[in-house]
């Protein structure tokens, strides 16, 4: 089961349902209007069949404009999970190369703030590449959903956008590398209660177009994060409270070449086939 944000022209955002990704069932009223919420229930598959049983009114996916599934959510994200990850980060750092090796081999994962729910990209919007950057880069990634009581209930897909020559310049520049405007997208499904040996099988595959032409294509499995979901949703919640729950996107395991950067125009296609697709154009900011 998929949940979902959308508008109908400039209505009022709305929340849905699909299971095939060509219907969407409108379950507003079911949650407020509000998807954070219903996350919060134990039998929200139960809840969303029941209310459909009595309520079946549906639109064709070309209806909609998918909103961001992240209402309430803080996001945040796991930085060096995959190998491939920690090599391409100690390669272009000057100054810090050990600091990627020493977290990957460390009990407590890399996590840092990525965007407050309002600022998060949604599919087919522009998502941002930074004007003093000349290196920038997509991050194709699942993330995690949690609920306020830090239960795994879903997860999307992210892009954490990167400047990556801002980052490798120095570590302490990280936030101006990762957090800009519209440096995050994420959707447009939240796959709900799938299993993490289910979530594991899949994979994450990465395209991006340049004036009709593929320039870049790359492709990671789920299975190759090195931490379990449990152990980075139980350091995220140390010491910390998150009312509405919250999204954390797990790493790349996608690293473009060093000659690759994104420009202008490009239109970035995200694919995990157990959740959907995420395509963002790009725009400077």
């Amino acid at each position: 089961m998929k949940l979902c944000r959308f508008r109908l022209d400039q209505e009022i955002a709305r929340v849905g349902m699909s299971h095939d990704e060509q219907r969407v069932f409108d379950i507003t009223s079911l949650c407020g209007g509000v998807l954070a919420s219903l996350l919060e229930s134990e039998q929200s598959e139960q809840l969303i069949t029941e209310y459909l049983a009595k309520n079946p009114g549906s639109y064709q996916v070309s209806e909609v404009r998918f909103l961001s599934p992240l209402d309430r959510q803080e996001v945040w994200a796991a930085g060096v999970t995959y190998l491939r990850s920690k090599k391409a980060r100690m390669e272009e750092s000057n100054f810090s190369a050990s600091a990627y090796d020493r977290v990957y081999e460390a009990e407590r994962p890399e996590l840092f703030f990525k965007s407050l729910p309002e600022k998060v990209v949604a599919h087919a919007e522009s998502v941002g590449i930074r004007r003093d950057s000349r290196w920038n880069v997509p991050e194709p990634e699942l993330a995690l959903v949690f609920n306020s009581r830090a239960r795994l209930v879903g997860c999307t897909i992210c892009n954490d956008m990167s400047s990556r020559d801002i980052e490798g310049e120095n570590l302490l520049y990280l936030p101006q590398a990762k957090i800009y405007d519209r440096s995050c997208a994420a959707g447009p499904w939240i796959r709900i209660n799938a299993p993490e040996q289910e979530i594991r099988s899949w994979d994450i595959r990465l395209s991006v177009q340049r004036k009709n032409e593929v320039v870049y294509l790359g492709e990671t499995s789920v299975g190759q994060i090195k931490r379990t979901f449990s152990e980075l949703g139980a350091f995220l919640f140390r010491s910390q409270k998150f009312p509405h729950g919250v999204a954390l996107s797990t790493g790349t395991g996608i690293i473009p070449p060093d000659d690759f950067t994104l420009r202008v125009g490009d239109w970035i296609r995200i694919e995990i086939p157990g959740i959907g697709v995420l395509e963002n154009s790009v725009a400077e900011v």
